[in-house]
């Protein structure tokens, strides 16, 4: 193994705005993702909690602060309860491909529609086309594009109403970003039938975990990660189930 997937070096993020919680701050340690052996680094900084973009992986190193949970599905102990399968059953007719990860205008259109809708003014919205192309190709680590498709009138793959850029790791899919249709008039839920898509996929290829990156207990916004269950959270002694009791309000 090169020296630098054995050693990689670790950096920190001057303090910024924390976009969770109003009136905190936010830190973050990261390192690149780079050589041949970028996906068993990957892999292994999965496993204590980092997230990927582009080329560098990192996790929250606030000083005052321990909001951010990583929390990660056990996709083959998964059973949707009723409201996730009616979900599931509004949306089966849709078509599903992993694609390479290669950004098309298509996607880039669907995600500016979403962004617009549901995350105005947010980090993100400034994204031109190559920010895009950037964020889904530069990529040193087997990863994907999950697109979902409505069928056309000849039943082949129609309208793209859904998309995610998944990583697939030792132990599971990592998602990255994932992005639908706002709005959408009769197909309500995309966002939930993205991600149980990801759970059944993951057990279906025996892979334990999908990962669904940080959850935060006081940001209402987050409270979708913890209604796929079990699901379990990262703490000081490593991985265990996340305590229904302590989940807050739901959202």
């Amino acid at each position: 193994m090169s020296a630098p997937a054995r050693f990689p070096r670790f950096f920190v993020t001057n303090p910024g705005p924390c976009p969770y919680l109003p009136g905190k701050s936010e830190r973050k340690v990261f390192t690149e993702l780079n050589g041949t052996h970028a996906d068993e680094l990957n892999d292994a900084l999965g496993r204590i909690g980092f997230r990927r973009s582009q080329n560098v992986a990192y996790r929250p190193s606030c000083l005052d602060c321990r909001a951010c949970v990583s929390v990660r599905v056990v996709a083959n102990q998964f059973r949707p309860n009723t409201a996730q399968r009616k979900v599931l059953k509004r949306n089966s007719d849709l078509i599903v491909s992993a694609c390479r990860a290669w950004s098309t205008q298509e996607q880039y259109d669907l995600l500016q529609r979403y962004l617009k809708a549901r995350h105005p003014g947010g980090g993100m919205s400034d994204m031109d086309d190559m920010d895009y192309a950037d964020m889904v190709e530069h990529s040193p680590v087997r990863s994907y594009v999950m697109e979902y498709r409505e069928p056309a009138a000849d039943g082949s793959p129609g309208k793209l109403v859904g998309a995610c850029l998944t990583d697939q790791q030792g132990d599971g899919l990592s998602m990255i970003y994932s992005f639908f249709e706002p709005d959408h008039p009769t197909r309500r839920g995309l966002g939930n039938m993205i991600i149980m898509d990801h759970i059944q996929r993951a057990a279906r290829a025996e892979l334990p975990y999908v990962y669904l990156g940080y959850w935060v207990k006081s940001s209402p916004r987050m409270q979708y990660k913890i209604k796929y269950q079990p699901i379990e959270m990262l703490g000081p002694d490593g991985w265990h189930p996340l305590d229904p009791q302590s989940m807050g309000h739901g959202g």
